[in-house]
């Protein structure tokens, strides 16, 4: 068949820009809204399958293996989403270059709703024994692929329209999206918990929000296409400043930067699991609070998050990316050495960690993909921020939350503490590196130049 003649849905996308083109251009305050509620729904997905993790599948899925053994199984099977993601990413950017980037978001969101959904529907290991497991496995596995397909470039969109003086603000608006699922997701647990006894709860009750999962993936994917569509991102698209080249070829121009890129955020990641997935699971493990009680520490701590995130934009601006970023990993690295005895604390304790670990993890996260992702050519740099993005969530934290735990659960609170500080330390080395790097980069044209 003949590239003319290719069914893709980018035909359709031109024509649905037309419709919308009485909107005219699209503004950054409208790329920022699509932003925000694609990531939302992302993150959503996220905690919901996190919290879960903890408070449902050890004793649903695993209750062969004790208590930590069980959590400690639903953390390996938590992490195959960021093994699975890059294969996503692979498979879809051939998608979007083939179909369309309508047809590849629509099959992605899909995908990642329906192997959402489906996590809803699995029976327990009581009923079906090992199928339970297994059948858990391949809807994380669904989800992982899938995710890597919801890369749509909105915020590249965002970046390339953002006012001079203030890319810092324009880059952390995409991770509003973390604190603001985080709150809806605990919000969501805590109401069932709290309302229905164990045995509902882990009878029908854990489901519910799966299910809710799914719809706010549809309205995701309607935000999202809605900014897709229009002339502005249209002409981008057309002008290759946003289009999608193959992996390859991006791995080959830009591999130091992706690299360098992969390992910039990892303190900010590894600091995201320490102060949201791991904490829940030691509270929940190791001491005499009740889940409902932390799940609102934590709704807490991510309005400070929030907040803190919102300020990285304006801190940012005035001071550097990579200096704030260079700030709050060595932060991060103080943090790690006395903060997690907190958590044996009591609630004074647990909230102080809390607050105090989300405030560093806003201002760091806020500005986590900003300053290596904005020193990629515009040719390459929808391809390479998404496999950057891919490689950061599985370096610094898909195996985070066991990692964790079990270093905890062998020598204690302190040695967790270890886990995150090497996580800081890569942060510092890679920003070092992309420092260089700029600086060699330079040299080279000024010599072309002369």
């Amino acid at each position: 068949m003949s590239a003319s003649t290719t069914p893709s849905s980018e035909s359709l996308e031109r024509d649905a820009a037309k419709i919308n083109s009485h909107h005219g251009k699209v503004d950054a305050g409208e790329i920022a809204i699509g932003v925000i509620i694609g990531r939302t729904s992302e993150f959503f997905d996220f905690f919901v399958y996190a919290i879960a993790s903890v408070v449902v599948f050890p004793q649903l899925i695993f209750p062969y293996a004790g208590a930590v053994g069980g959590t400690l199984l639903s953390f390996a099977i938590f992490a195959l989403a960021f093994l699975f993601r890059p294969l996503g990413t692979v498979l879809f950017i051939a998608i979007d270059r083939k179909f369309g980037r309508g047809a590849k978001l629509t099959t992605a969101l899909l995908l990642l709703g329906t192997s959402t959904v489906s996590v809803a529907f699995i029976p327990s290991y009581e009923s079906i024994g090992m199928w339970a497991p297994v059948l858990l496995a391949l809807t994380r596995i669904g989800q992982g692929v899938a995710l890597g397909g919801t890369w749509d470039g909105l915020a590249s969109l965002l970046a390339l329209n953002a006012p001079e003086g203030k890319r810092g603000w324009y880059a952390m608006i995409p991770q509003l999206g973390a604190p603001i699922g985080l709150l809806v997701a605990s919000a969501l647990f805590a109401f069932f918990l709290n309302t229905l006894s164990a045995p509902d709860f882990l009878d029908w009750g854990w489901r519910y929000p799966f299910f809710v999962a799914f719809a706010i993936n549809v309205v995701a994917l309607f935000a999202r296409l809605r900014i897709v569509v229009t002339p502005a991102f249209q002409k981008l698209f057309e002008t290759r400043e946003l289009q999608p080249t193959p992996v390859s070829q991006a791995l080959r121009a830009e591999g130091p930067k992706i690299a360098i890129g992969a390992f910039a955020p990892l303190a900010s990641f590894a600091m995201f699991h320490m102060v949201t997935v791991f904490p829940l699971s030691w509270v929940f493990l190791f001491t005499n609070e009740t889940p409902v009680r932390f799940l609102m520490i934590e709704m807490v701590g991510a309005v400070f998050g929030l907040i803190a995130i919102l300020a990285s934009g304006v801190l940012a601006d005035r001071y550097g990316r990579r200096t704030l970023l260079a700030i709050t990993a060595a932060g991060i690295a103080a943090f790690s050495g006395f903060a997690p005895q907190l958590l044996n604390g009591g609630a004074a304790g647990e909230l102080t960690f809390m607050i105090s670990g989300f405030i560093l993890l806003g201002l760091s996260f806020g500005q986590a993909s900003g300053p290596v992702a904005s020193s990629f050519s515009l040719t390459h740099r929808y391809t390479s921020s998404a496999l950057t993005s891919d490689l950061a969530w599985l370096f610094g934290a898909g195996f985070a939350p066991l990692a964790a735990l079990w270093i905890s659960s062998q020598f204690g609170l302190i040695a967790a503490g270890a886990y995150l500080l090497s996580g800081a330390i890569c942060t510092l080395v890679a920003l070092w590196l992309n420092r260089e790097l700029a600086r060699s980069s330079s040299d080279k044209d000024r010599a072309k130049a002369v």
